[in-house]
């Protein structure tokens, strides 16, 4: 109860925090440091709804750490964030998917961190407390890939969207940048990682290796080119 008490604090004035950065004057400052804090709120977000569903105290070792400095990360790091007029639905719809999707994958990256903690664990026989009141593997495992579904059905809406409708969101047409480039291929991998399950019955270590490889894809998709742009470049496009 007190942790169900003190995560919904957490989250409401990460929600208040994220108004004030994201929001000015009808604008949508969109950057590296606020992508990070608005995906581990959606990440956490989603947390506590599944948490009511299937008890996951251990996931908060992994998440609540990334998810405290992920708070302050906008006040701290700045950076040149893209300031986008909030007109038209196009863009609107294409953010809050692609956010989703990031956030889906996030927890599912801590899910299969989580996994691999306690079957490490298991192997050596020292399973501490904590990862002892987890529901047993193959639970965890369905809960894995029903993430890993959900994230892949909205990445695939946004990568689709993007190139569709990109004069519509991004005022040009599409193009094969960096950021393009390894979503695609992170759509590939989880699309394999799915096909592999469904086809071979892929699980266990294999499982988390395909899914901590798309991940690594999503961050190097958006937060590395970001990174480029605002911290070495000093520019927000």
């Amino acid at each position: 109860m007190a942790t169900t008490v003190v995560l919904c604090a957490a989250l409401l004035s990460h929600a208040l925090a994220l108004g004030t950065d994201l929001f000015a004057a009808q604008h949508f400052h969109f950057g590296l440091s606020n992508a990070l804090s608005i995906t581990m709120w959606l990440a956490m977000m989603l947390y506590a709804v599944e948490s009511t569903l299937t008890p996951l105290d251990g996931l908060l070792l992994f998440a609540a750490p990334v998810a405290a400095i992920a708070t302050v990360m906008p006040a701290v790091l700045g950076g040149h964030p893209m300031v986008v007029p909030l007109s038209g639905w196009a863009f609107r719809l294409h953010i809050i998917v692609a956010l989703m999707a990031y956030g889906l994958f996030t927890l599912a990256a801590f899910h299969a961190l989580l996994m691999m903690a306690i079957e490490r664990s298991l192997h050596h026989g020292n399973q501490p407390g904590s990862l002892r009141r987890l529901p047993p593997l193959l639970t965890m495992e369905r809960l894995l890939f029903r993430l890993i579904s959900s994230a892949f059905v909205l990445l695939t809406i946004t990568i689709v969207s993007g190139l569709f409708f990109s004069p519509e969101i991004f005022g040009k047409p599409f193009a094969l940048t960096h950021k393009s480039v390894f979503s695609i291929l992170a759509w590939f991998v989880f699309g394999a990682l799915l096909i592999g399950r469904h086809l071979y019955g892929w699980r266990g270590r294999t499982a988390l290796r395909w899914t901590l490889s798309g991940l690594v894809l999503m961050l190097l998709a958006y937060v590395g080119s970001r990174f480029v742009l605002e911290f070495i470049l000093g520019r927000s496009y």
